[in-house]
Order: C-alpha cells, then structure tokens, then sequence
C-alpha cells in the first residue's frame, strides 16, 4: 500500500495554530518513525507528506526528511502560487526529485479565490515543471473548483479528502454528490479516500455512515483514478490508524485484485508520477 496523504510537524501552538482546544491527541510531535512504526505493519510501504503549514520552510523540510527515507515517496509542498517571487521559489526546489506537487488551503480562502488571474498564472508554471497541484476544498467551493479546473485541462489535479462532505447518521449529502461527479468527468482529476472519519458529525462513526460516500466516489471516479490516503495524524482525532486501514479494507472488498492494486498503489504512482521520482 501507499498511503497518498499525511502531515508530519514538530507541535509549536504558534506555528499550527488550527490545532486547538479538544484537538489535544494531535498537539504532540509527528515524525517519519512514528507513521513507519505505525503504518509499516499494516502494509504500507511508502507515503506522499502533504504540507501542513504555508511557509517555504515547510517544503524544504518535508524534502530534507524525504531524501534518504525510501518509505517517503514524495513530498507535496506549498509554494506561492499568487507572489511575483514564485518562479525564484520553484527553482529552489527543481532539482529536487521528491517534490512530487504543490497544495495551497484553499478551504480558508473567500469565494471566487481558485479563479483570481495571480492564482491561475501560478498553476500554469506547475505545468511547466510537471507538478500536480493538490486541490484541499469544501463541499461548497466544488463548483468553483469545476471552473477552476476547466482552465487548466494539461494540469494534473488530486482531490483531497473526497472535499470534506459532512457525514450524518441516516443522512447523505446529495449535493456534494451531484458536484463530486461534475468535477470527476475531468480526466485530470483524482481523489484521495482519505481523512473521512474528521468529517462525521454525528459519533461514533462506523462503515456503514462511510460506505454511501465509498461508492458515490467508487462511481464518479472509478478504481483508476481513485486511491488510498490516511490524513494521518489528523485522523487520529476519530480513529486509530489500523480501524482506518481495516474500514477502508471492509469498503474496497469488492473489487478486483487488479482494481485494490490501482486504489491501494498504481493510482498514486500513476497520479505523481512516482516511477521518475522515487
């Protein structure tokens, strides 16, 4: 398995401010050992590290983890998309081979941000460089996110976190699902079935609140564009990493050998191009 998204952090409540009151499972440090004592005997081989924080030394610290490790398989790191200084930043880290992609938080972002002209100029010189650009959006910023994406039909998108639907007991979010849909006729758009449990309202969460959103993403994308994430140590918040990995086992029994290969290993290779880079 690879697990196509997690953070690592060393904690300071003031360089990840989010993690606040009742979050207290998540203000401790996160490093590769912890995730490879965890994750490596379940059967997970190699991981991408998604940025947590938006700052330069963010990227060059998830890349100084990334160069020996061969368990990280590449790194997905924040650049400024919308500065004049982009290019010099990008070059930075061009000869970088683990850096793998890009995510700016575009989920605290007021409407209308995915298509300011700066923004969009910024994703054109992730093209240039053959970097995917990680979309982090909410249910409600998924038709903005559909035109956003229809400006750059070359440019390689991943989905994170499926947009956060809220998840309810006997409750389904069918607008979500319309959208979802929308966005994945794109075919340069993948998803991460990861980080879902976050987004259950109604506790304790269990496969079968999960499994409605498991096949509306089964659907939209099909098991060649959708793979395996965690959001590990976010996740942490509502699960353990193994009930994570046996729900999501539960979920995806159904499909073939060939198709758990593409959702657990082949669609994240494929998706960051992780043949080249690791």
């Amino acid at each position: 398995m690879i697990d196509s998204h997690h953070h690592f952090w060393n904690f300071s409540a003031d360089q990840y401010p989010w993690i606040g009151k009742g979050m207290e499972r998540i203000a401790n440090d996160f490093l590769p050992q912890n995730l490879l004592d965890t994750a490596h005997p379940l059967g997970v081989e190699g991981v991408i590290s998604v940025q947590a924080r938006q700052t330069l030394d963010e990227t060059r610290w998830l890349l100084e983890m990334a160069v020996n490790p061969e368990f990280i398989r590449g790194v997905v790191g924040w650049v400024p998309l919308e500065s004049n200084e982009l290019e010099t930043a990008l070059d930075q880290f061009a000869s970088h081979p683990k850096l793998v992609g890009v995510r700016h938080v575009v989920q605290d972002e007021p409407a209308g941000f995915l298509l300011t002209p700066a923004f969009n100029q910024g994703i054109g010189a992730l093209l240039e460089r053959n970097l995917v650009y990680d979309l982090l959006v909410f249910p409600h910023q998924l038709k903005e996110t559909i035109s956003f994406v229809d400006r750059h039909p070359d440019q390689i998108f991943v989905l994170d976190h499926l947009a956060k639907p809220r998840i309810r007991q006997n409750a389904f979010d069918s607008e979500w699902a319309i959208d979802l849909k929308q966005l994945a006729k794109r075919e340069n758009v993948s998803a991460k079935f990861s980080g879902l449990t976050t987004e259950v309202q109604t506790q304790p969460w269990s496969i079968e609140m999960l499994k409605p959103y498991w096949e509306t993403a089964l659907e939209a994308f099909g098991p060649n564009r959708l793979m395996y994430g965690s959001d590990w140590p976010v996740c942490l918040l509502k699960t353990e990493y193994n009930q994570w990995v046996d729900a999501v086992k539960e979920l995806a029994k159904d499909l073939s050998s060939a198709q758990q290969n593409q959702f657990y290993i082949e669609n994240c290779k494929n998706a960051y191009g992780l043949e080249t880079t690791s």
